[in-house]
């Protein structure tokens, strides 16, 4: 690792220093290649953890001094790319990409860029402002495959405020647009992305059927990446129609996939979504064991600090341990207060309201409103976790 730059980064003339060009040479050379989960050049790109520091200042340099070169912004995207699968966090260079003109080729492949690491930290409302820029840019240049990748990422982000039927048609115009290229890959992107929408909307059997077909497409693919969310999509359809045993199984089958590649993010979602389930089943010992494994994948996203502190509250409050519970969730609301993830926030908000009332619902038996604040109230919840079966017929934002 090379020590820090920003001390080097003082000549008038950077382009002149032997050592900064030598470092940009070498960042941006090793920064050049795409990353796909499935590929062995996943795991070499996580060199960017222990160097982003170095390489964000030198970005900030060369994207000042050298603004008209496409290639820099190029590097740029590829940048937030890496930041987006190992290291989620906001970078310092929003305002100069949304400063780029809108006829500059590499706009609205930074903003589309620029807009994951904005989800990555919860912040759904920027997340969605920039890929709607994105969008924009990409259809006045008839880029339809862009377009469609973009409405993808739109119906994802729709789900977490709880515009699902937006996000439905956005994921069936993407995928309209992948049928025409012929793109079986993306196509089934779409699917995954359209049956968790689906899910979420409470049309069980549609979604169970497109998560299957998904599945189906992805499997003349080789992309296990995907694979393993159609079968995390999957376990939430089935634990929603009380088919826990089936539930499970698919859970556990994409912890399978997951586990020899080290995807933080799946085995993540997966282990939250298995210590919810076991929570609400009363298996406390298991609810906790996925808690702790999902602990070891915080380290990509600060975001999923916080969501752990979220589940562990609620593991607590299902057991009446509620001054644990309240504590933990204050907690997690500093981390959502931080990163601006505005939906989180509402949702320990919500919980600590359930907390005040006393003991959980569970536990006595109650049929009242509380299973609908905490549903409405937190949109990462209806997006990544299991809702309890009987709040099937609830009404929803």
């Amino acid at each position: 690792m090379l020590a820090p730059l920003r001390d080097h980064l003082r000549p008038k003339d950077p382009k002149s220093s032997p050592l900064l060009c030598m470092a940009k040479e070498r960042y941006f050379t090793r920064m050049s290649v795409d990353i796909y989960p499935d590929k062995p050049e996943y795991g070499e790109s996580r060199w960017i953890v222990s160097e982003d520091v170095n390489v964000e200042h030198l970005l900030d340099v060369f994207t000042t001094i050298d603004a008209s070169s496409e290639s820099i912004w190029d590097t740029c995207a590829n940048f937030m790319d890496h930041l987006y699968w190992h290291k989620g966090r906001l970078v310092i260079l929003g305002l100069k990409i949304e400063g780029l003109a809108d006829n500059h080729r590499s706009k609205p492949k930074c903003l589309s860029r620029l807009s994951r690491l904005f989800h990555s930290v919860g912040n759904y409302a920027e997340d969605k402002r920039l890929l709607t820029s994105a969008l924009e840019l990409y259809r006045e240049r008839r880029n339809d495959r862009a377009v469609a990748q973009t409405l993808r990422y739109l119906s994802n982000t729709n789900q977490f405020f709880g515009l699902y039927k937006e996000g439905i048609r956005q994921a069936e115009e993407a995928l309209e647009i992948f049928e025409q290229l012929g793109d079986t890959v993306e196509q089934a992107k779409c699917l995954v992305h359209l049956a968790d929408l689906l899910y979420l909307d409470r049309r069980i059997d549609t979604a169970e059927e497109t998560a299957s077909r998904a599945i189906n497409l992805l499997s003349e693919t080789g992309e296990q990446y995907w694979v393993c969310k159609s079968h995390r999509v999957l376990g939430k359809i089935y634990y929603f129609q009380s088919e826990t045993e089936k539930a499970i199984h698919h859970l556990e089958l994409a912890l399978g996939i997951a586990s020899p590649f080290d995807w933080d993010d799946q085995l993540f979602w997966v282990h939250t979504t298995l210590a919810n389930l076991f929570c609400d089943e009363g298996r406390f010992d298991d609810a906790q064991n996925h808690l702790e494994r999902a602990k070891t994948h915080t380290v990509v996203s600060t975001y999923y600090l916080g969501h752990t502190m979220m589940v562990q509250a609620e593991l607590w409050y299902e057991q009446g341990r509620l001054g644990e519970a309240k504590s933990e969730a204050l907690c997690a609301a500093g981390v959502y207060k931080k990163l601006g993830a505005a939906e989180g926030l509402e949702g320990c908000r919500n919980l600590l309201r359930r907390i005040e009332r006393g003991i959980p619902r569970r536990l006595t038996g109650s049929s009242d409103d509380d299973g609908e604040l905490f549903v409405q109230g937190d949109a990462n919840y209806r997006a990544h976790q299991v809702p309890l079966p009987e709040r099937a017929t609830e009404s929803e934002r």
